[in-house]
């Protein structure tokens, strides 16, 4: 029981510590102020703005997501090793793989917290519609629910800073996520010009499948950041982070393609042994592609534009596929963790 109650502890107090840093209400600002932008710039293609713009907007909130988890899990462990607070943590005592998960929990409740708000923005763009001409009505109660919901949340933040001395970033995102909830479902019941509809007319269950998923992928990045902080700094685990990311994308395009050819060369031979040159390539290649975390398992852009159903069975894949990186990826930061100096 003592343990579960430092676990909760320390995940408690990085979440407060990582809510409230200036960078996520900058990321966020600036993923939502994008998020918009996208309506009108998505019309600008030849056939389905609705399409551009979904493509866009995911990868707006994926993008700002991967940055927010670069920056704010970077100082969950390597700020607190450099500024010598971990003594005060580990001393009491606390086991470290205790601290290293506790910190890997806080981490991902901003991330989801962050995730949630840049969501609910982007559905409530998706349901006031692409702006192809200037003949184009807007959708009233969109901006009217989605604009108070954003208003609010800041002025109440402002107040509660002003009055009572709370974090302006906690609080503007504690308020939004809420807010931003009921002015999505209240405006599912409305057309842009105030009549009423089924809420199942406006409603995206793929695209909330695919939001679900790249909260998948946040948990793993999450984690990847937190087993860089243990041994290296806040540029490094930066740069290790944005190249997971990068190699993570691009990944079926490197090692999954060398594997698939060279399968084929290899099913065309038949008793004939493979060059060795040819044998180390494909061990080499399989071996990343199953260590290496493969983000295209959580992007669904394509399924999306092609307007496909993301089925229940592919997200029952995805999970557990998440959940065993997440696990190996901490086992790792323990170990790496565990026999670090910080003293």
């Amino acid at each position: 029981m003592a343990i579960f109650e430092q676990l909760w502890a320390i995940a408690r107090n990085t979440y407060l510590e990582s809510v409230r840093q200036p960078v996520v209400l900058v990321i966020l600002s600036i993923g939502i102020l994008l998020t918009i932008m996208s309506n009108p710039l998505a019309g600008w293609t030849m056939q389905d703005d609705q399409r551009m713009f979904v493509d866009i907007g995911l990868s707006t909130v994926f993008i700002s997501t991967a940055l927010l988890a670069a920056f704010i899990a970077t100082n969950a462990i390597s700020r607190e090793i450099d500024n010598r607070t971990v003594l005060t943590v580990i001393s009491k005592p606390v086991p470290r793989p205790v601290f290293v998960v506790g910190k890997y929990i806080g981490v991902s409740i901003t991330m989801l917290v962050s995730l949630a708000v840049l969501a609910l923005v982007f559905m409530l763009v998706e349901v006031h519609g692409t702006i192809q001409t200037v003949r184009t009505p807007f959708h009233i109660p969109v901006i009217i629910m989605g604009g108070s919901a954003l208003l609010i949340s800041v002025a109440v933040g402002a107040w509660m800073n002003f009055l009572y001395g709370k974090n302006f970033a906690a609080s503007c995102i504690l308020i939004a996520i809420p807010l931003l909830l009921i002015a999505y479902t209240g405006s599912l019941f409305f057309t842009g010009d105030w009549e009423q509809v089924a809420p199942a007319t406006q409603f995206e269950a793929e695209i909330w499948k695919s939001l679900g998923l790249l909260a998948l992928a946040t948990m793993v990045l999450n984690a990847v950041a937190i087993a860089a902080s243990t041994r290296l700094g806040q540029v490094l685990t930066l740069t290790v982070v944005l190249g997971t990311l990068l190699l993570g994308l691009l990944s079926d395009w490197f090692f999954g393609r060398t594997v698939a050819r060279l399968t084929d060369e290899f099913a065309r031979l038949g008793t004939i042994t493979p060059p060795m040159g040819d044998r180390i390539l494909y061990w080499t290649c399989e071996t990343l592609a199953s260590v290496v975390p493969n983000f295209q398992v959580f992007w669904m852009t394509d399924a999306l534009t092609q307007k496909k159903v993301i089925p229940l069975e592919y997200i029952l894949y995805a999970v557990p596929y998440s959940a065993l990186l997440v696990v190996a990826l901490l086992a790792l930061a323990v170990a790496l963790f565990q026999r670090r100096e910080v003293g």
